[in-house]
């Protein structure tokens, strides 16, 4: 059954914002996509997960962002394009914790942060589409 391209990208947006919290299933028979949570006040989001969710056959997590290879790297990726004066300072942000806080000061310094949204989009979007041609997910529409 094909699956909802929308709702794969909802539920890796939801894993992804979950620091390890979060987890999403897509059943490959049905397109249904199974949402839990380990935080006790996004109560709405827990589904009852089907016993055999674990059958690699039957089932298959969402990944996260360091799965489809976006995080650092891909912020790498945009600063080596677009900001490539700029590029030795953002590799060296990304060597400490708080990176992202410090790149997103240094991309509204330099009027990049609308161009990074739309980087970071159509990457996360290529990167699901190949994920899910990998693990032999049909897609709706």
């Amino acid at each position: 059954m094909p699956a909802s391209f929308q709702e794969i990208l909802l539920a890796f947006e939801f894993v992804a914002s979950g620091g390890g919290l979060h987890q999403a299933f897509l059943c490959r028979r049905t397109g249904k996509i199974y949402w839990r949570s380990e935080l006790s006040d996004l109560d709405e989001f827990e589904d009852e997960l089907p016993d055999d969710v674990e059958d690699d056959e039957n089932y298959v997590a969402i990944p996260d962002n360091r799965e489809l290879g976006l995080g650092k790297p891909l912020v790498l990726d945009f600063a080596r394009e677009f900001l490539p004066d700029d590029f030795d300072e953002v590799r060296y942000m990304f060597s400490k914790r708080g990176a992202y806080q410090k790149f997103r000061a240094l991309l509204t310094r330099t009027n990049a942060l609308d161009r990074w949204h739309d980087f970071e989009s159509k990457a996360t979007e290529q990167a699901l589409r190949d994920w899910c041609k990998l693990n032999s997910i049909e897609l709706a529409g």
